[in-house]
Protein backbone atom coordinates (compact mmCIF):
# COMPACT_ATOMS: atom_id res chain seq x y z
CA UNK A 1 0.00 0.00 0.00
CA UNK A 2 3.23 2.78 0.82
CA UNK A 3 4.43 1.65 -2.31
CA UNK A 4 1.43 3.19 -4.46
CA UNK A 5 0.72 6.20 -2.03
CA UNK A 6 4.04 7.11 -2.59
CA UNK A 7 4.17 7.35 -6.00
CA UNK A 8 0.79 8.41 -7.04
CA UNK A 9 -1.40 11.38 -6.73
CA UNK A 10 -4.08 11.51 -4.47
CA UNK A 11 -7.07 11.06 -7.45
CA UNK A 12 -5.52 8.05 -8.81
CA UNK A 13 -4.61 6.38 -6.29
CA UNK A 14 -8.26 6.61 -5.39
CA UNK A 15 -9.57 5.24 -8.32
CA UNK A 16 -6.57 2.55 -8.66
CA UNK A 17 -8.12 1.42 -5.12
CA UNK A 18 -12.06 1.31 -6.17
CA UNK A 19 -11.34 -0.64 -9.57
CA UNK A 20 -9.16 -2.79 -7.58
CA UNK A 21 -10.30 -3.43 -4.33
CA UNK A 22 -9.60 -7.64 -4.48
CA UNK A 23 -5.89 -6.77 -5.86
CA UNK A 24 -5.53 -4.18 -2.98
CA UNK A 25 -7.43 -6.50 -0.16
CA UNK A 26 -5.24 -9.47 -0.78
CA UNK A 27 -2.17 -7.24 -1.13
CA UNK A 28 -3.08 -6.19 3.35
CA UNK A 29 -4.10 -9.40 3.86
CA UNK A 30 -0.47 -11.06 2.53
CA UNK A 31 1.24 -7.92 4.13
CA UNK A 32 -0.08 -8.78 7.15
CA UNK A 33 0.71 -12.69 7.38
CA UNK A 34 4.08 -11.42 6.02
CA UNK A 35 4.71 -9.33 9.18
CA UNK A 36 3.02 -12.18 11.94
CA UNK A 37 5.38 -14.34 10.54
CA UNK A 38 8.28 -12.62 10.94
CA UNK A 39 7.59 -11.48 14.69
CA UNK A 40 6.22 -15.10 15.11
CA UNK A 41 10.08 -16.06 14.11
CA UNK A 42 11.43 -13.48 16.11
CA UNK A 43 9.25 -14.46 19.15
CA UNK A 44 10.32 -18.45 18.79
CA UNK A 45 14.43 -16.75 18.52
CA UNK A 46 14.22 -15.25 21.45
CA UNK A 47 12.42 -18.38 23.21
CA UNK A 48 14.95 -20.60 21.69
CA UNK A 49 17.65 -18.74 23.37
CA UNK A 50 15.96 -18.89 26.97
CA UNK A 51 15.39 -22.60 26.36
CA UNK A 52 18.95 -23.55 25.46
CA UNK A 53 20.10 -21.19 28.58
CA UNK A 54 18.05 -23.19 30.72
CA UNK A 55 18.81 -26.83 29.28
CA UNK A 56 22.37 -26.29 29.95
CA UNK A 57 22.36 -24.20 33.45
CA UNK A 58 19.73 -27.32 34.23
CA UNK A 59 22.82 -30.09 34.56
CA UNK A 60 23.47 -31.44 37.68
CA UNK A 61 26.99 -32.04 38.01
CA UNK A 62 26.24 -35.89 38.24
CA UNK A 63 24.76 -36.10 34.76
CA UNK A 64 27.39 -33.71 33.10
CA UNK A 65 30.05 -35.99 34.72
CA UNK A 66 28.25 -39.21 33.21
CA UNK A 67 28.00 -37.58 29.95
CA UNK A 68 31.47 -36.64 29.71
CA UNK A 69 32.63 -40.34 30.60
CA UNK A 70 31.42 -41.14 27.29
CA UNK A 71 33.44 -39.31 25.18
CA UNK A 72 36.66 -38.27 27.18
CA UNK A 73 38.93 -39.16 29.74
CA UNK A 74 38.00 -37.70 33.34
CA UNK A 75 39.49 -36.92 36.43
CA UNK A 76 37.99 -36.18 39.52
CA UNK A 77 39.24 -34.42 42.45
CA UNK A 78 37.07 -34.43 45.22
CA UNK A 79 36.65 -33.16 48.84
CA UNK A 80 32.75 -34.10 50.43
CA UNK A 81 30.70 -32.44 48.54
CA UNK A 82 33.03 -30.31 46.69
CA UNK A 83 34.08 -31.92 43.28
CA UNK A 84 36.13 -30.87 40.07
CA UNK A 85 36.04 -32.55 36.98
CA UNK A 86 38.91 -32.40 34.69
CA UNK A 87 40.04 -33.76 31.19
CA UNK A 88 43.71 -34.69 30.33
CA UNK A 89 43.03 -34.90 26.23
CA UNK A 90 41.43 -31.62 26.51
CA UNK A 91 44.76 -29.84 27.91
CA UNK A 92 44.35 -30.71 31.27
CA UNK A 93 41.10 -28.22 31.39
CA UNK A 94 38.62 -27.84 34.12
CA UNK A 95 35.43 -28.71 32.11
CA UNK A 96 32.85 -28.09 35.64
CA UNK A 97 32.27 -28.61 39.16
CA UNK A 98 29.93 -28.06 42.06
CA UNK A 99 29.91 -27.82 46.05
CA UNK A 100 26.99 -29.90 46.53
CA UNK A 101 27.94 -33.34 45.26
CA UNK A 102 26.52 -35.36 42.09
CA UNK A 103 23.08 -33.54 42.63
CA UNK A 104 24.48 -30.14 42.88
CA UNK A 105 24.56 -27.59 40.20
CA UNK A 106 27.25 -27.76 37.14
CA UNK A 107 28.80 -24.61 37.10
CA UNK A 108 30.83 -24.76 33.85
CA UNK A 109 29.15 -24.59 30.24
CA UNK A 110 29.67 -27.77 28.15
CA UNK A 111 29.17 -28.22 24.65
CA UNK A 112 27.13 -31.23 24.35
CA UNK A 113 26.05 -30.84 20.46
CA UNK A 114 29.88 -31.10 19.86
CA UNK A 115 31.20 -33.95 21.76
CA UNK A 116 28.23 -35.79 20.60
CA UNK A 117 28.83 -34.73 16.70
CA UNK A 118 32.13 -36.67 16.97
CA UNK A 119 33.91 -33.84 14.66
CA UNK A 120 35.96 -31.23 14.25
CA UNK A 121 34.84 -27.44 13.60
CA UNK A 122 36.51 -24.74 11.67
CA UNK A 123 37.83 -21.63 13.83
CA UNK A 124 37.67 -23.07 16.96
CA UNK A 125 36.10 -26.31 18.59
CA UNK A 126 34.09 -24.99 21.81
CA UNK A 127 33.99 -28.28 24.33
CA UNK A 128 33.34 -25.69 26.87
CA UNK A 129 35.23 -26.27 30.14
CA UNK A 130 34.72 -23.47 33.39
CA UNK A 131 38.94 -23.32 33.25
CA UNK A 132 41.16 -23.81 30.50
CA UNK A 133 44.68 -22.83 29.03
CA UNK A 134 45.21 -20.72 26.42
CA UNK A 135 48.16 -18.34 25.24
CA UNK A 136 48.17 -15.17 23.88
CA UNK A 137 48.41 -13.03 21.81
CA UNK A 138 45.01 -13.15 19.84
CA UNK A 139 45.20 -10.60 17.67
CA UNK A 140 47.85 -7.91 16.04
CA UNK A 141 51.44 -8.13 14.17
CA UNK A 142 52.19 -10.99 16.73
CA UNK A 143 49.13 -12.95 16.75
CA UNK A 144 49.17 -17.14 17.68
CA UNK A 145 45.36 -16.63 15.85
CA UNK A 146 45.88 -15.82 12.59
CA UNK A 147 48.34 -16.42 10.08
CA UNK A 148 50.88 -14.06 8.21
CA UNK A 149 49.65 -11.74 5.76
CA UNK A 150 45.68 -12.80 6.55
CA UNK A 151 42.81 -9.66 7.67
CA UNK A 152 41.87 -9.82 11.29
CA UNK A 153 38.37 -11.18 10.29
CA UNK A 154 36.09 -14.07 11.87
CA UNK A 155 36.59 -15.67 8.80
CA UNK A 156 40.55 -16.49 9.40
CA UNK A 157 40.72 -16.80 13.05
CA UNK A 158 41.52 -20.21 14.07
CA UNK A 159 42.68 -21.10 17.13
CA UNK A 160 46.25 -22.74 17.22
CA UNK A 161 45.42 -26.98 17.38
CA UNK A 162 47.66 -27.19 20.70
CA UNK A 163 45.22 -25.49 22.70
CA UNK A 164 41.75 -26.47 21.01
CA UNK A 165 42.16 -30.34 20.54
CA UNK A 166 45.69 -31.21 21.56
CA UNK A 167 46.03 -33.88 24.68
CA UNK A 168 48.42 -32.95 27.67
CA UNK A 169 50.31 -35.52 29.34
CA UNK A 170 49.08 -37.14 32.34
CA UNK A 171 52.20 -36.58 34.73
CA UNK A 172 50.38 -37.37 38.37
CA UNK A 173 47.04 -37.61 39.99
CA UNK A 174 44.89 -38.25 43.23
CA UNK A 175 41.82 -36.98 44.97
CA UNK A 176 43.23 -33.31 45.29
CA UNK A 177 45.36 -32.88 42.26
CA UNK A 178 46.02 -33.87 38.42
CA UNK A 179 49.36 -32.19 36.48
CA UNK A 180 49.91 -32.06 33.67
CA UNK A 181 52.94 -31.31 30.54
CA UNK A 182 53.03 -30.70 27.14
CA UNK A 183 56.08 -29.78 24.61
CA UNK A 184 55.54 -28.50 21.25
CA UNK A 185 56.05 -25.46 19.05
CA UNK A 186 53.75 -22.80 17.49
CA UNK A 187 54.58 -19.77 15.02
CA UNK A 188 53.27 -15.67 15.47
CA UNK A 189 52.09 -13.95 12.80
CA UNK A 190 55.05 -12.00 11.95
CA UNK A 191 56.49 -15.69 11.43
CA UNK A 192 58.36 -15.97 14.92
CA UNK A 193 59.04 -19.62 16.05
CA UNK A 194 58.35 -20.26 19.55
CA UNK A 195 59.66 -23.99 21.18
CA UNK A 196 57.41 -24.24 24.49
CA UNK A 197 57.18 -26.56 27.57
CA UNK A 198 53.74 -26.45 29.25
CA UNK A 199 53.15 -27.42 32.90
CA UNK A 200 50.12 -27.34 34.61
CA UNK A 201 48.31 -28.24 37.68
CA UNK A 202 44.94 -28.06 39.00
CA UNK A 203 44.58 -28.21 43.30
CA UNK A 204 41.05 -28.60 45.00
CA UNK A 205 41.26 -26.58 48.06
CA UNK A 206 39.79 -27.19 51.77
CA UNK A 207 37.66 -24.97 53.19
CA UNK A 208 40.29 -23.69 55.27
CA UNK A 209 42.73 -22.86 52.30
CA UNK A 210 39.72 -20.96 50.69
CA UNK A 211 39.19 -19.25 53.86
CA UNK A 212 43.03 -18.11 53.63
CA UNK A 213 43.42 -17.23 50.29
CA UNK A 214 39.76 -15.17 50.46
CA UNK A 215 40.11 -13.70 54.01
CA UNK A 216 37.02 -14.26 54.77
CA UNK A 217 34.27 -16.68 56.47
CA UNK A 218 32.49 -19.31 55.41
CA UNK A 219 29.44 -19.75 57.39
CA UNK A 220 25.91 -20.55 56.11
CA UNK A 221 26.86 -20.71 52.30
CA UNK A 222 28.47 -23.78 50.09
CA UNK A 223 31.55 -23.15 48.51
CA UNK A 224 34.17 -24.95 46.23
CA UNK A 225 37.66 -23.60 45.17
CA UNK A 226 40.48 -24.66 43.10
CA UNK A 227 43.55 -23.38 41.97
CA UNK A 228 45.05 -23.52 38.60
CA UNK A 229 49.03 -23.23 38.44
CA UNK A 230 50.19 -22.63 34.67
CA UNK A 231 53.69 -22.56 33.30
CA UNK A 232 55.58 -21.95 30.24
CA UNK A 233 59.35 -22.44 29.52
CA UNK A 234 61.62 -21.02 26.82
CA UNK A 235 62.41 -24.11 24.94
CA UNK A 236 63.72 -22.47 22.01
CA UNK A 237 67.89 -22.40 21.23
CA UNK A 238 67.36 -18.73 21.28
CA UNK A 239 66.09 -16.31 24.15
CA UNK A 240 62.85 -14.25 22.76
CA UNK A 241 62.54 -10.88 22.61
CA UNK A 242 60.17 -8.22 22.39
CA UNK A 243 60.66 -7.05 18.95
CA UNK A 244 59.52 -10.37 17.49
CA UNK A 245 56.89 -11.16 19.83
CA UNK A 246 56.84 -12.90 23.54
CA UNK A 247 53.87 -15.29 24.56
CA UNK A 248 51.31 -15.00 27.07
CA UNK A 249 49.66 -17.53 29.50
CA UNK A 250 45.63 -16.93 29.34
CA UNK A 251 43.08 -18.56 31.31
CA UNK A 252 40.02 -18.70 30.21
CA UNK A 253 36.46 -19.54 32.46
CA UNK A 254 33.41 -20.58 30.31
CA UNK A 255 30.44 -20.43 32.80
CA UNK A 256 26.85 -21.45 32.32
CA UNK A 257 24.64 -18.02 32.61
CA UNK A 258 21.17 -17.16 32.54
CA UNK A 259 19.29 -14.24 31.46
CA UNK A 260 19.99 -12.36 34.83
CA UNK A 261 23.92 -13.72 34.93
CA UNK A 262 26.36 -10.14 35.47
CA UNK A 263 29.77 -9.89 35.47
CA UNK A 264 31.93 -7.47 37.97
CA UNK A 265 34.97 -6.36 37.43
CA UNK A 266 36.63 -3.97 40.35
CA UNK A 267 39.25 -1.48 39.34
CA UNK A 268 40.94 1.85 40.73
CA UNK A 269 38.54 4.23 41.81
CA UNK A 270 38.44 6.98 38.94
CA UNK A 271 39.93 4.99 36.50
CA UNK A 272 36.50 3.92 33.88
CA UNK A 273 38.00 6.15 31.40
CA UNK A 274 40.53 3.15 30.78
CA UNK A 275 38.29 0.29 30.01
CA UNK A 276 38.75 -1.18 26.68
CA UNK A 277 35.50 -1.77 25.68
CA UNK A 278 35.56 -1.85 21.68
CA UNK A 279 36.94 -5.36 21.04
CA UNK A 280 34.15 -6.70 18.68
CA UNK A 281 32.64 -3.01 18.80
CA UNK A 282 31.33 -0.48 21.44
CA UNK A 283 29.59 -2.55 24.09
CA UNK A 284 25.72 -0.73 24.56
CA UNK A 285 25.64 1.54 27.37
CA UNK A 286 22.49 -0.66 28.41
CA UNK A 287 25.02 -3.90 28.83
CA UNK A 288 27.82 -2.22 30.54
CA UNK A 289 27.61 0.51 33.25
CA UNK A 290 30.71 1.88 34.69
CA UNK A 291 30.80 3.19 38.66
CA UNK A 292 33.55 4.64 40.66
CA UNK A 293 35.26 1.74 41.32
CA UNK A 294 33.53 -1.21 39.43
CA UNK A 295 31.83 -1.87 36.14
CA UNK A 296 28.78 -4.16 35.77
CA UNK A 297 28.79 -6.08 32.60
CA UNK A 298 25.74 -7.92 30.91
CA UNK A 299 26.27 -12.00 31.37
CA UNK A 300 23.27 -13.22 29.44
CA UNK A 301 25.11 -15.10 25.96
CA UNK A 302 22.91 -12.50 23.65
CA UNK A 303 25.12 -10.03 22.55
CA UNK A 304 28.99 -11.10 21.29
CA UNK A 305 30.77 -8.37 23.36
CA UNK A 306 34.57 -7.92 25.36
CA UNK A 307 35.98 -5.90 28.21
CA UNK A 308 38.57 -5.68 29.78
CA UNK A 309 41.13 -3.79 32.09
CA UNK A 310 44.82 -3.10 31.87
CA UNK A 311 47.32 -3.87 34.72
CA UNK A 312 47.29 -0.17 35.72
CA UNK A 313 43.60 -0.31 36.80
CA UNK A 314 42.86 -3.43 37.60
CA UNK A 315 42.52 -5.24 40.94
CA UNK A 316 43.48 -8.81 41.76
CA UNK A 317 40.00 -10.37 41.58
CA UNK A 318 37.28 -10.38 39.24
CA UNK A 319 33.60 -12.05 39.51
CA UNK A 320 29.62 -12.61 38.78
CA UNK A 321 26.38 -12.92 40.07
CA UNK A 322 23.70 -15.33 39.42
CA UNK A 323 20.61 -13.87 40.97
CA UNK A 324 18.21 -16.39 40.31
CA UNK A 325 20.60 -19.48 41.46
CA UNK A 326 22.40 -16.95 44.20
CA UNK A 327 25.48 -17.95 42.84
CA UNK A 328 28.63 -15.33 43.51
CA UNK A 329 31.56 -16.62 41.56
CA UNK A 330 35.35 -15.29 42.25
CA UNK A 331 38.25 -15.43 40.53
CA UNK A 332 41.48 -14.02 42.26
CA UNK A 333 44.49 -14.49 39.82
CA UNK A 334 48.18 -13.43 40.02
CA UNK A 335 48.94 -9.43 39.31
CA UNK A 336 52.52 -8.70 38.93
CA UNK A 337 54.55 -5.23 38.58
CA UNK A 338 55.20 -5.57 35.09
CA UNK A 339 53.19 -3.19 32.95
CA UNK A 340 53.33 -5.02 29.90
CA UNK A 341 50.69 -7.53 28.89
CA UNK A 342 50.07 -8.69 25.42
CA UNK A 343 47.61 -6.88 22.83
CA UNK A 344 44.83 -9.58 21.38
CA UNK A 345 42.97 -6.57 19.64
CA UNK A 346 42.01 -7.61 16.12
CA UNK A 347 44.46 -5.03 14.73
CA UNK A 348 47.86 -3.79 13.40
CA UNK A 349 48.52 -2.38 16.96
CA UNK A 350 50.74 0.60 18.00
CA UNK A 351 50.87 -0.63 21.25
CA UNK A 352 51.67 -4.50 20.91
CA UNK A 353 52.40 -4.61 24.79
CA UNK A 354 49.53 -2.23 26.48
CA UNK A 355 47.36 -5.20 26.73
CA UNK A 356 44.86 -6.06 29.41
CA UNK A 357 45.24 -8.24 32.32
CA UNK A 358 41.56 -9.62 32.92
CA UNK A 359 38.88 -9.75 30.61
CA UNK A 360 35.35 -10.55 30.36
CA UNK A 361 33.49 -12.09 27.64
CA UNK A 362 29.47 -12.53 26.66
CA UNK A 363 28.78 -14.76 24.09
CA UNK A 364 26.36 -14.23 21.70
CA UNK A 365 25.58 -13.88 17.48
CA UNK A 366 28.85 -12.93 15.47
CA UNK A 367 28.94 -11.34 12.10
CA UNK A 368 28.41 -14.17 10.39
CA UNK A 369 25.06 -14.67 12.71
CA UNK A 370 26.39 -17.74 14.47
CA UNK A 371 27.11 -18.56 18.31
CA UNK A 372 29.16 -20.65 20.25
CA UNK A 373 26.73 -21.07 23.56
CA UNK A 374 25.15 -20.44 26.34
CA UNK A 375 28.04 -18.72 28.13
CA UNK A 376 29.90 -16.09 29.25
CA UNK A 377 33.79 -15.94 29.79
CA UNK A 378 36.11 -14.55 33.02
CA UNK A 379 39.79 -14.34 31.65
CA UNK A 380 43.32 -13.26 33.30
CA UNK A 381 46.66 -13.14 32.02
CA UNK A 382 50.43 -13.37 32.40
CA UNK A 383 52.59 -10.42 31.60
CA UNK A 384 54.58 -10.53 28.55
CA UNK A 385 58.13 -11.57 29.53
CA UNK A 386 60.77 -11.47 26.70
CA UNK A 387 62.21 -15.38 28.18
CA UNK A 388 65.84 -16.32 27.90
CA UNK A 389 66.21 -19.75 27.10
CA UNK A 390 65.13 -22.60 29.52
CA UNK A 391 63.53 -19.49 31.45
CA UNK A 392 60.11 -20.11 33.03
CA UNK A 393 56.91 -18.17 33.05
CA UNK A 394 53.96 -18.66 36.04
CA UNK A 395 50.90 -17.37 36.17
CA UNK A 396 48.17 -18.62 38.68
CA UNK A 397 44.32 -18.25 39.48
CA UNK A 398 42.04 -19.36 42.03
CA UNK A 399 38.22 -19.41 40.77
CA UNK A 400 35.82 -19.69 44.10
CA UNK A 401 31.78 -20.59 43.09
CA UNK A 402 29.33 -19.82 46.37
CA UNK A 403 25.96 -20.94 46.72
CA UNK A 404 23.58 -20.38 49.33
CA UNK A 405 20.05 -19.04 50.04
CA UNK A 406 21.05 -16.72 52.29
CA UNK A 407 21.19 -13.47 50.03
CA UNK A 408 22.33 -11.69 52.92
CA UNK A 409 25.99 -13.81 53.52
CA UNK A 410 26.65 -13.43 50.02
CA UNK A 411 26.00 -10.03 49.74
CA UNK A 412 28.45 -9.78 52.92
CA UNK A 413 31.18 -11.93 50.40
CA UNK A 414 30.33 -9.67 47.12
CA UNK A 415 31.10 -6.37 49.20
CA UNK A 416 34.57 -7.72 51.03
CA UNK A 417 35.61 -9.50 47.81
CA UNK A 418 34.33 -7.42 44.64
CA UNK A 419 33.16 -4.03 46.77
CA UNK A 420 30.22 -4.35 45.21
CA UNK A 421 26.59 -4.62 46.90
CA UNK A 422 24.10 -7.12 45.37
CA UNK A 423 21.07 -5.10 44.87
CA UNK A 424 22.97 -3.14 42.53
CA UNK A 425 23.10 -5.93 39.91
CA UNK A 426 19.82 -7.17 40.19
Amino acid sequence: MKFFLFYCNKKSTLNFIQQNKIIVKNICIYSFIFICAIVSCNQKSIKTTAEIQTKDSSRTYGEDRDFLKKYTDIIELSNGESKVLVAPKLQGRVMTSTCQGDVGYSYGWINYSLFESGKYMDHINAYGGEERFWMGPEGGQFALFFKKGDPFDIKHWQTPGIIDTASFDLTESNSSLARFTKKFEIENYSGTRFSVNVDREIKLLDVEAIKNILGISLEDVNCVGYQSSNSITNNSNVDWNLENGVLSIWLLSMINTSLTSTIVLPYKTGQANFVNDTYFGKVPKERLIKYDSFLVFKGDANYRSKIGLPPSIAKEFTGSFDSVRNILTIIKFEKTQIEKYVNSMWENQKFPYKGDVVNAYNDGPNENGNRLGSFYELESSSPAVALKKNEKLIHKQNIFHIQTKNKKALNVLALQLLGVDLNILK
